[in-house]
């Protein structure tokens, strides 16, 4: 007879498709199949902090989660309204200051400066010109990298602990 575990359930809701493909990288990498946590990832596909917000409250309204939070940049609608919401819908808030690729580059050890533009063109080449996929995370962002970068990344190290590490 198997012993049955409690599912512990995370719904992680990235801003966009890149934070999605590094959040299943996360999940690739910290949760094997059994562990006893279940993670959901989605996507809210961008316009902002408020929506971003918004969309993950709308996600939670008819399915019950232990926990819930939301990968956002704080570039575009990050101000006390959105927080208070994020607040009271009880979304722990992953803010990517001021963007995904700053918070990325900083983790990678080098300095983040520029518009988003400039910053997604740096951030390009440590994956493969494809921050959309997975498996393109590994080579540059594998475990040492994360667990050396999640003191200097407030953000790293939130996730890492929602992903059990």
């Amino acid at each position: 007879m198997a012993i049955w575990k409690a599912q512990r359930t995370l719904l992680v809701v990235g801003e966009g498709r890149h934070e999605v493909a590094f959040l299943n990288h996360l999940k690739h990498l910290y949760v094997p199949r059994g562990c006893g946590l279940s993670v959901t990832i989605k996507n809210a596909r961008g316009k902002g902090a408020l929506h971003v917000i918004n969309w993950t409250a709308r996600q939670i309204a008819n399915v019950d989660y232990d926990a819930v939070a939301a990968l956002l940049d704080t570039d575009s609608d990050w101000n006390a309204k959105t927080q208070k919401l994020a607040r009271t819908k009880k979304i722990q808030v992953l803010k990517s200051e001021p963007c995904f690729e700053a918070m990325m580059l900083r983790l990678f050890g080098k300095p983040a400066i520029g518009d988003a533009h400039t910053l997604k063109k740096q951030f390009a080449p440590l994956v493969n010109n494809d921050a959309t996929q997975r498996d393109h995370y590994a080579s540059n962002f594998g475990p040492v990298c994360l667990q050396t970068g999640k003191s200097k990344e407030p953000t790293i190290n939130a996730l890492l602990k929602l992903f059990g590490n």
